[in-house]
């Protein structure tokens, strides 16, 4: 039956190995002893006895002759290379090498098998110990997976381990914890900030329809009832938009054409001319060649939006530059109040503004700068920001990785 664990398995599998490779040094340490323990008996009895000695045993055992040879010790010193021994002690010292032979060998296997076994019994502990040590972090890391809920993203496992495989496993599943976290918080953030956009109409609706209708209303006072349900619905309309068009660009690209980011940039900045000059404010567009392989609409929404900011969120006599290029992407920079340096980030959050919402007309829902953000996302591309510090407003960089023609 197959081992229900890991640990089982690799136990399995190291103990295997180990047993393997104490049975190969066995089986070779025995066969080369074999093949030299004759030869080498012979010439040890051969060196040790004198012939002489040999001939005076011709009949005994090779027991007997094991207990009347003297030991090397005490033999007479050997016979010189070139002396042949006769024909009975040639034999006798064969038997007596055999014996000798069999005798270790028989305590050779004895002892082999014997230190085998213990060494199979070690192998057996010392891969489970160390199927438990390998598979350690693997159990932390399985844990806090098991642990971790929508109140606890914060935990991280934090494993304390020398650099290797699992320490880069446990690093990143950190990290997958830390954007979870940064994710499941913006969509609190979101929901919460979004309950709250699409309440404020419903209630500003409710509250007109109510004092409006109440009593007998003049036609003048429906008049203005009518205007104002009609401005709660466009800027209900604009936020159902946004967030419509913030899902799309969370989802990503479905499809991608050859878009000229140039010649949108012209389109966007003579779309807002006339409100430009409506709000004292000049827009100027420098648009140099940039190809990208993307949506046509969400890259013009993209622009749109940060040009929009623009126009909108400056000062009479400011200005609007638009630049494209493939030096700088795009980029929209504009005059306006001074934007603290610490709260530039964090426009890029739904509903986020500079100041306190109004409801006054135009004003918008906050979701500008978090749908370029997305959608410069979705383009495998980058916004960031940065204050200007000397004539206010804001600089908005779309860095795009651009099409070679």
């Amino acid at each position: 039956m197959p081992f229900r664990s890991e640990r089982a398995r690799l136990t399995a599998l190291y103990t295997g190995l180990l047993v393997l490779a104490g049975a190969l040094l066995t089986g070779v340490v025995y066969v080369l002893v074999e093949e030299g323990m004759y030869s080498s008996i012979r010439l040890a009895v051969t060196m040790a006895v004198p012939a002489r000695r040999l001939e005076e045993l011709p009949s005994a055992s090779p027991t007997d002759l094991a207990t009347a040879l003297p030991s090397p010790a005490l033999a007479s010193p050997a016979p010189s290379s070139g002396t042949a021994l006769p024909g009975e002690a040639v034999a006798i010292t064969r038997t007596l090498s055999d014996a000798a032979e069999s005798a270790a060998l028989d305590r050779l296997l004895t002892v082999s098998v014997t230190v085998f076994v213990c060494y199979a019994l070690l192998s057996l502990a010392l891969a489970w110990w160390t199927a438990g040590r390998v598979l350690r972090p693997i159990a932390v890391i399985t844990e806090t997976a098991r642990r971790l809920s929508g109140e606890n993203l914060h935990e991280r496992i934090a494993l304390d381990a020398p650099p290797g495989e699992l320490k880069r496993l446990a690093d990143t599943f950190d990290g997958m914890l830390g954007r979870m976290e940064r994710l499941v918080s913006a969509q609190q953030r979101f929901a919460a900030n979004a309950a709250h956009e699409l309440r404020t109409p419903l209630a500003v609706q409710r509250a007109a329809a109510e004092i409006g209708l109440g009593g007998d209303p003049s036609p003048e006072r429906v008049a203005r009832m009518r205007s104002k349900l009609i401005e709660v619905a466009d800027t209900s309309e604009q936020i159902i938009e946004g967030l419509l068009l913030l899902a799309a660009s969370e989802q990503g690209l479905k499809e991608r054409r050859r878009v000229a980011v140039d010649e949108l940039a012209r389109q966007v900045g003579a779309a807002f001319a006339d409100e430009a000059t409506e709000r004292a404010v000049r827009v100027t567009v420098r648009a140099l060649p940039l190809t990208i392989d993307g949506d046509p609409v969400l890259l013009e929404r993209l622009l749109h939006n940060l040009v929009a900011n623009a126009v909108r969120h400056n000062v009479p006599g400011g200005r609007v530059h638009v630049r494209t290029g493939a030096d700088v992407g795009i980029e929209v920079s504009n005059t306006g109040p001074v934007v603290p340096s610490a709260t530039v980030p964090l426009l890029f959050e739904p509903f986020r503004r500079l100041g306190e919402r109004t409801h006054a007309p135009g004003e918008g829902a906050g979701l500008g700068l978090s749908i370029v953000d997305a959608v410069a996302r979705a383009h495998g591309a980058e916004a960031s920001a940065s204050a200007n510090p000397e004539e206010g407003g804001l600089t908005v960089r779309v860095v795009f990785r651009p099409v070679t023609p």
